[in-house]
């Protein structure tokens, strides 16, 4: 499996418009997520963003489960009031409280993080999670039922 996030500057760095609306310039924009060479068997998709920063704890930016095995991609700005993810996806709560992306907004002074953005294809066809589910609960619920994931990292700092 291969993933692509076409809004990486220079293949690395997250833009501006994609950081938290606490940054100067965010605009909380969800970034386009692709991805190709789907192993047969694949019943659904999750996607995660998390900041695996030493700062950070693995803050969750985003993570969307239950995304139809169909689909191939996520368009930018496709979280919260624009609501144009793939069939009956579920957006969870992100390390911020909210449900949907939230975008990055590393402490100041403390270089740059690294954002890993994750697609995991999964032989069932849904996650029984609920919005609120977190981290741990994901890796717990997909144990046992992933067939492969990819990730491409980019990179901010303030």
């Amino acid at each position: 499996m291969k993933v692509f996030c076409p809004a990486l500057l220079s293949g690395k760095y997250i833009p501006t418009k994609c950081a938290h609306r606490d940054v100067k310039g965010g605009q909380n924009v969800s970034p386009a997520v692709e991805w190709t060479e789907v192993p047969g068997g694949t019943e659904s998709f999750a996607l995660s963003i998390i900041d695996r920063h030493p700062v950070a704890k693995n803050w969750v930016h985003w993570y969307v489960i239950n995304m139809p095995a169909t689909a191939r991609a996520v368009s930018e700005h496709a979280s919260g009031v624009h609501r144009a993810l793939p069939g009956d996806s579920m957006e969870l709560r992100n390390s911020y409280g909210d449900n949907g992306y939230g975008g990055p907004n590393p402490p100041r002074g403390s270089g740059a993080h690294e954002y890993e953005i994750t697609v995991y294809a999964l032989d069932i066809p849904s996650l029984d999670l609920g919005p609120y589910a977190t981290l741990k609960d994901c890796t717990a619920a997909m144990h046992g039922h992933l067939l492969a994931s990819a990730t491409v990292v980019g990179s901010f700092q303030q």
